[in-house]
């Protein structure tokens, strides 16, 4: 498996790194804290449950990207990378089982599907999630990809999910136009829906809309991670230069404060 490193975390941060997963041991450690987040933690009924593990036919075609700890010597973050060419291998992006993308998938360029992000209970704050994304900003930008695409996720309130409240929040500007919105496959029941806003936008979800993501149409319901998808179409060609003169500042600044955090 190609070997990726993030330049900036050399630069920038000695206890984390972020890679691709190069070993089996590795890609089996990230599905255990796929498993630990998903399953235990958020109540998601995976068809792997009984091994302890988070996997599925997506994991033999794509790149592991996971933050590590140097200091603990264990995964502390986590995010799939499918290219446009794996995809093909596959003979689809993960999307495509929640959404019809035909509209996405006609605009020109390349694509890069990233998904089942997340982050070891004891490691959130910031810096990891950071960590992250900048490696995965600077992967894409390698790749010469023109779209990341995926989903985002939002875990219901106590009253249900907000759906509407979760628009409320989100800038006009972010919202996709009618030329490449989305289609979800299981719309969110009515019964299911709540107008009070109790979830709120997600980190990762507010990382998205800063780069200037579109959210792509109505949230699909996946009944098995309890929880409403919104596709997501983030274009790089603009990305560049906010990365580098936003993001990393964030970065960072958020890597002294876990340096100096005791775990």
């Amino acid at each position: 498996m190609k070997k990726f490193t993030a330049e900036v975390q050399v630069k920038s941060a000695k206890r984390l790194e972020c890679f691709i997963a190069d070993s089996d041991a590795l890609i089996k450690e990230a599905q255990i804290l796929r498993y630990r987040v998903f399953a235990k933690e958020m109540g998601a009924k995976l068809k792997s449950e009984s091994e302890g593990l988070d996997h599925d036919e997506v994991d033999e075609y794509c790149d592991h990207l996971i933050a590590y700890d140097n200091v603990n010597q264990q995964i502390v973050g986590y995010t799939r990378l499918l290219t446009q060419y794996q995809a093909e291998r596959l003979g689809r992006f993960y999307s495509q089982g929640e959404f019809n993308l035909d509209q996405v998938l006609a605009l020109p360029g390349r694509f890069l599907e990233i998904g089942r992000t997340c982050v070891d209970p004891d490691y959130r704050g910031g810096a990891v999630l950071t960590t992250l994304w900048s490696a995965l900003v600077e992967y894409a930008l390698k790749g010469q990809f023109n779209y990341l695409l995926g989903c985002a996720s939002i875990t219901p309130g106590p009253s249900g999910f907000a759906v509407d409240a979760v628009y409320r929040n989100i800038d006009a500007k972010n919202i996709a136009p009618a030329s490449i919105q989305v289609t979800p496959s299981i719309p969110v029941p009515s019964a299911l829906r709540c107008n009070r806003d109790e979830s709120g936008i997600p980190p990762l979800l507010k990382a998205y809309l800063r780069f200037g993501a579109l959210i792509c149409g109505e949230p699909c319901w996946d009944e098995d991670f309890n929880c409403m998808d919104l596709f997501v179409l983030l274009p790089l060609d603009q990305l560049q230069e906010r990365y580098s003169k936003h993001y990393m500042r964030d970065y960072q600044a958020s890597n002294e404060i876990e340096n100096t955090a005791a775990l």
